[in-house]
């Protein structure tokens, strides 16, 4: 949701007329933020859809919300389909079993349509020697078996794809390779400035939510399986630099996916592992948006943190660097993540996948060290504004027009 909704103002400023179709969740997962509303310019209009409550479809074992909107989302779409034409429609989102209404919608409608992948739909990490048991039980199965099932087919009706990460590009042709005439377009996710402002001047009225004292790093944001190595590394060389008398805390939001009375905390293992109990603080459940913001504003550094799937690319890149605060990033040897930061001339500790090595340790002390004096920033302008919101809408519409002018023809059924 927040990819496409930062680039709405530069939509709306470079004169496309926009609607947004959403759904009304009586029964949502997530916290709700009335105050994100205050950044949709007034010219989008915003359809909200009817949507099953869980309090019902649990019944069944579906939380889903895609499952539980998807025929009024379909219903909704041709409507609007039919009151008025379209030049293209744009998916962003991580509810994968939306995207196949765009083929749909464009044999109804006639528009075509762009998918946007924030995450691979299908992907083998489970099935990865070594890999933990995949989350869900039978429902991991259904998803899965869905996935292989309709994501070729919606795919090749595309008028263009887009992927956070080129390694999602890879695994994406490899499993269907009549995509390869099919346009695509690596796009992270930007950085909004306009949200980091609003975010400073909002913390001004309220209380901080970090205690003083010491090096506080930060991280806001859920901590998937393939993570846990780079936890572990933070940890072993915090504890080596604690010896060394470093004051540093280390604060962990919204680790987990779960509702806030679900979740359960997946770094305080680890963390008596090292002994370090007193220093590392974790709240699982969700933060809101602005508040994950207020937090890595608070930081005295924030932590970026890679994964054992190697084509993970964290969507928070570019917002933790242009808060302006030191970044210790740290991530498996060859993850699009160190990569990204490489070309972003930022450092990244890299590490081998059996586990991290006596000098990338120390390699990690030391940058721990001078957290506490970080170097002064450069007067140039940094590398990350190339991602900016406004730089990332931009690429989006040169996208969407392309897509919107080029007739498109549907590859045939096998």
């Amino acid at each position: 949701m927040q990819r496409v909704r930062v680039s709405l103002p530069y939509f709306v400023e470079a004169g496309w007329d926009v609607t947004v179709l959403t759904v009304d969740d009586p029964t949502p997962t997530a916290p709700l933020e009335p105050e994100l509303l205050a950044t949709i310019p007034p010219k989008v209009e915003v359809v909200r859809t009817f949507c099953f409550s869980r309090r019902w479809t649990s019944w069944f074992g579906v939380n889903n919300v895609a499952l539980r909107s998807l025929p009024f989302l379909f219903l909704a779409g041709c409507r609007l389909l039919g009151r008025r034409r379209y030049d293209v429609i744009y998916f962003s989102t991580t509810m994968f079993l939306t995207l196949p209404l765009g083929r749909l919608w464009k044999f109804i409608g006639g528009a075509p349509y762009v998918i946007d992948l924030q995450d691979p739909w299908v992907t083998d990490y489970y099935e990865r020697p070594g890999a933990p048991p995949p989350p869900g039980g039978w429902k991991y199965r259904v998803a899965r078996l869905l996935a292989h099932t309709l994501e070729g087919w919606t795919m090749r009706g595309a008028a263009q794809l887009i992927t956070v990460s080129a390694a999602y590009t890879d695994a994406l042709l490899a499993r269907h390779p009549i995509l390869v005439n099919t346009p695509v377009t690596e796009l992270p996710f930007g950085a909004s400035e306009l949200d980091l402002e609003f975010a400073a001047n909002r913390s001004k009225t309220r209380a901080p939510l970090l205690p003083a004292g010491g090096i506080r790093l930060v991280f806001a944001g859920a901590i998937g399986p393939g993570m846990l190595s780079s936890v572990e590394a933070l940890f072993a060389a915090i504890a080596a630099a604690r010896k060394n008398g470093l004051n540093v805390s280390v604060y962990f939001f919204g680790t987990s996916y779960s509702p806030a009375t679900q979740g359960r905390p997946v770094t305080l293992e680890l963390a008596a592992r090292h002994s370090l109990q007193d220093c590392v603080h974790e709240l699982p459940a969700r933060l809101r948006y602005f508040e994950a913001l207020q937090v890595t504003l608070e930081a005295d550094a924030n932590l970026l943190l890679g994964s054992n799937d190697l084509g993970f690319n964290p969507s928070k890149i570019m917002t933790v660097l242009a808060a302006g605060k030191p970044v210790l990033a740290l991530a498996p040897d060859g993850s699009v993540m160190a990569r990204r930061l490489a070309d972003l001339n930022q450092p990244c500790v890299t590490f081998p996948s059996g586990g991290i090595d006596p000098a990338g340790l120390r390699l990690i002390a030391e940058q721990l060290q001078t957290l506490g004096n970080p170097p002064a920033r450069p007067a140039t302008v940094p590398a990350w504004q190339r991602f900016s919101a406004q730089a990332v809408a931009g690429r989006q519409l040169e996208i969407l027009g392309r897509a919107a002018a080029r007739p498109e023809t549907l590859h045939p059924l096998p």
